[in-house]
């Protein structure tokens, strides 16, 4: 498949929207997509940014001009610096020989006009990497990887109810390192704090956090992160050099080992508070733009994180003072915030983009261990007709027998080189078939259990299709409609996918 990303970076809004769609963007590629940036210089070197991590064709577009009206409807469309129609005519004349099967867009500058049109002029499907929900959206697919209650709840009014939807931190679109990276070391003291206020920090905050360090005594050591794109290099440089025990990194290419070595963290609580969780170190969230008080006080309410409401040195050094002298606290932040996030969020993502790429083919005795993984899965024996512990010797004796019985189909479904379920076929006549089917369980809820079946059903070739559903599975249920399924009684199901020959003779 063919992505395009149309994301900006600039003083206003911050590197943060790179970053995420960087994430999403590698994980695509992992799963071999080819993926195309489109971006506007805004002050910020995006191309550059881009281009350092391995995305060469970047598409540029003209810059903005000197008079520009925002557009009322749209909270934020002051930061595209350009009209929503001058960006459409852009986009679509710099992707018409690309020819994207998605256009992902990560900006909150444009609504659902820019959506339909583009969808219109490119042929395409949009998907839409949002937290905000302040304006009318129109894509197919939204990403939403920051905290809520009810995501569904939260964009009822901006979302038509046919997009998906895939919400929550479970989606966190967090660079490929995170996932194996090394997490944090609890420790009863905090020897050390660590400092990120975001790529920009155009609010000069990192000293603000310096000062308030300074105001409680804190001797332990401190490191400071920022970005070449921050306007007040110079005097943060300046501050860090007089002050004892204090380092300045500049432009790491990810934060993980950064967020793993200090005992106590102190950033914005912007897309890098998804990043410290999936560590699980300690930290303090500061609230430095409106939006980010939409997500820092949940956070602080579930116990994920602490939560300093305003950047004053004041309220600063009073939060930290108590998170410093507090160890069971920092231990329950570690804990929970470990629970939110995985480190697999933006393979999610590309998963759910990529979902119609879906294709299966034969298992194999090498399937073995993960097929015996999958389908032992708690999540996954909760709904099977056959809901006992699996043993490994009795489930690859099965799965021998399985794959030498010319009168069952066993595949794997794959997007890319990467598999995500399981479908097979028990064939009872010579063109009917019993269906059964399970998900990589850590890819619940991405779309993909009708593209498996439906791949299933056409190399397997069945003319009827019959399966059975517990009575309490009403995703199944919801599954089999989908695809087609008539329900022929309270746990059964059929299709006919052809007129059958043979029933005719």
């Amino acid at each position: 498949m063919k992505i395009a990303i149309r994301v900006d970076a600039s003083a206003q809004i911050g590197t943060g929207h790179v970053k995420r769609s960087l994430s999403l963007a590698e994980a695509l590629r992992t799963l071999g997509a080819e993926v195309r940036f489109v971006t506007r210089a805004l002050g910020i070197d995006s191309v550059g940014m881009i281009a350092g991590a391995g995305f060469e064709r970047t598409v540029l577009l003209a810059p903005p001009g000197s008079v520009f009206t925002p557009d009322p409807a749209v909270p934020h469309s002051a930061w595209a610096e350009v009209s929503f129609e001058r960006d459409i005519e852009g986009i679509c004349e710099a992707l018409a020989d690309f020819a994207p099967d998605w256009v992902v867009l990560d900006s909150y500058a444009f609504d659902a006009r820019w959506h339909e049109a583009v969808r219109e002029k490119l042929g395409c499907k949009i998907a839409q990497i949002d937290d905000l929900a302040d304006r009318a959206l129109a894509c197919d697919l939204l990403i939403d990887h920051t905290f809520a209650p009810d995501h569904r709840a939260k964009y009822a009014e901006v979302l038509p109810r046919s997009a998906r939807l895939l919400g929550g931190p479970r989606y966190g679109l967090l660079g490929a390192a995170y996932a194996d990276a090394p997490r944090y070391a609890f420790h009863e003291d905090v020897r050390s704090v660590g400092i990120f206020m975001g790529g920009v920090d155009a609010g000069s905050h990192s000293l603000g956090v310096l000062d308030a360090l300074d105001a409680i005594g804190f001797e332990g050591a401190v490191e400071v992160v920022a970005t070449s794109a921050n306007p007040h290099l110079g005097d943060l440089r300046e501050r860090v050099a007089a002050r004892v025990g204090t380092k300045l990194s500049l432009d790491l290419p990810d934060l993980a080992a950064f967020f793993a070595r200090h005992d106590l963290q102190v950033g914005a609580g912007g897309g890098a508070s998804w990043e410290r969780c999936c560590i699980g170190v300690p930290t303090l969230l500061v609230v430095v733009a409106p939006n980010q008080m939409s997500v820092a006080p949940l956070l602080a309410e579930a116990g994920i994180a602490a939560f300093a409401p305003d950047p004053s040195p004041e309220t600063l050094a009073s939060e930290l003072k108590a998170l410093i002298n507090d160890a069971p606290a920092r231990r329950s932040l570690t804990a929970k915030s470990r629970e939110l996030v995985d480190g697999l969020g933006a393979t999610r993502a590309a998963l759910g983009i990529l979902a119609g790429s879906l294709l299966v083919r034969p298992a194999s005795l090498e399937d073995a261990r993960m097929m015996f993984d999958w389908r032992g899965d708690a999540a996954t024996r909760a709904v099977s007709l056959e809901s006992d512990e699996l043993v490994w010797d009795d489930h690859l004796a099965w799965l021998t027998r399985v794959l030498e019985d010319p009168a069952r189909q066993l595949f794997v479904g794959e997007i890319g080189r990467r598999p995500v379920g399981v479908i097979r076929f028990d064939f009872s006549e010579e063109a009917r078939a019993e269906v059964s089917l399970y998900l990589d369980p850590a890819l619940h809820g991405l779309g993909l259990g009708p593209h498996l079946l439906l791949a299933g059903e056409a190399a397997a070739d069945a003319a009827i299709v019959d399966a059975t559903v517990l009575e309490g599975n009403r995703p199944s249920q919801r599954l089999f409609e989908h695809c087609g399924y008539t329900q022929t009684a309270p746990t059964t199901w059929l299709k006919h996918r052809l007129p059958s020959v043979h029933a005719k003779l």
